[in-house]
């Protein structure tokens, strides 16, 4: 049974505004082909067009989704971006109020626990997931120390996530960026690694900037890949939605409206990792993954990653996860092998340091 409107959702106001930077040609294409796909994809919606001036009729959450949509469409055309029915279906599913849309958790709507997902293959939702998959399958908190850091992000803007490789840190974090991104608690996604094996200048190696960066952003695009379909998950990296680039290149920016990672961060020196933290603008939120046992860096140079934790514990809205070999999902003989080197870092530690001599002893 469908449960009835209530009566402030569905007698509204009609949206009204003036176009600014299109006109109603460009806006709604040949032959208004863009216009009545929308009206399609909204048919409980009336759009009224007078001039530059638009007026939309209907229940509140699609008026309210159509604007988002004429918004986003009147900046493409303002950056000279030309626009295609591809882009408005998936201007659609991004802003569409579907009951069925995937959504996340925040301390303003919710668990992500009791968020409202698409449903999986068989049909039925699963209320526990951070999201879903193209594929319908559910992205879960699989472990202690992924929940923490699901549970954490909902209350904290900053969130460090520190652990072992294998613990699901990325993945985890990239799910909470894209359930945001979908839910329209943010406008784009900004994943950001320290290209520390290149140079961080990148500048030596061939081919244009995208191919010099790729192979270290590669674990990004993997998760991304994992969770988005490839025609939406090309258009999100096309319109700079999703924008995955190295640390350097986050110098002089404002973050605002997005959700920002920064993965590898035991790469990232103090000054680099204050850099991007002092970039985070309104309305944004960041999760910050690293193990502090793998750095890449100079054994001259200290992880920002290690110092942070002291700097930063007592300031209100930054959390700090720590995971450990319990919260390895990668194959069984992975946490054997962190155990192992544990135990012989901790011999190694351990080990009286030979005095050096020196003449006339």
């Amino acid at each position: 049974m469908t449960e009835p409107s209530s009566s402030t959702e569905s007698t509204v106001q009609p949206v009204v505004f003036s176009l600014e930077h299109s006109t109603p040609v460009e806006l709604f294409g040949p032959a208004d082909r863009h216009l009545k796909q929308l009206e399609a994809s909204f048919p409980d919606c009336v759009i009224t067009a007078r001039g530059s001036t638009l007026k939309l009729s209907g229940e509140m959450r699609e008026t309210a989704a159509l604007r988002e949509i004429f918004s986003e469409l009147e900046s493409m055309i303002q950056r000279g971006q030309e626009i295609d029915a591809h882009d408005i279906d998936t201007l659609v599913t991004l802003w569409s109020p579907s009951p069925q849309r995937i959504t996340g958790g925040s301390a303003s709507q919710g668990s992500s626990k009791q968020a409202t997902n698409k449903r999986s293959k068989g049909g039925e939702k699963d209320p526990s997931a951070i999201l879903h998959t193209h594929r319908g399958e559910p992205v879960l908190a699989r472990t202690k120390g992924q929940q923490a850091i699901v549970d954490q992000s909902e209350d904290h803007d900053i969130v460090f996530a520190i652990g072992p490789a294998g613990t699901g840190k990325t993945y985890t974090s990239v799910a909470l960026a894209v359930a945001a991104l979908k839910s329209k608690r943010v406008q784009k996604i900004i994943l950001a690694r320290p290209a520390v094996e290149a140079g961080e200048t990148l500048g030596f190696l061939p081919g244009a900037i995208k191919e010099k960066i790729d192979p270290y952003l590669r674990p990004l695009y993997d998760a991304l890949e994992e969770m988005i379909d490839p025609e939406r998950l090309d258009f999100f990296l096309s319109k700079n939605i999703i924008e995955i680039a190295p640390l350097a290149y986050m110098r002089g920016r404002t973050l605002n409206n997005a959700f920002v990672i920064l993965d590898e961060a035991q790469n990232a020196t103090q000054a680099q990792l204050k850099m991007l933290l002092t970039r985070i603008g309104f309305n944004s939120r960041a999760i910050i993954t690293g193990d502090i046992t793998q750095t890449d860096l100079p054994s001259s140079t200290q992880s920002g990653l290690k110092t942070v934790q002291s700097i930063l514990t007592h300031i209100r809205g930054i959390s700090f996860v720590h995971l450990d070999r319990s919260d390895v999902v990668r194959h069984r003989l992975v946490k054997d092998i962190i155990q192992a080197y544990e135990s012989f870092e901790d011999a190694q530690d351990q080990r009286p340091k030979k005095r050096s001599s020196s003449k006339g002893a």
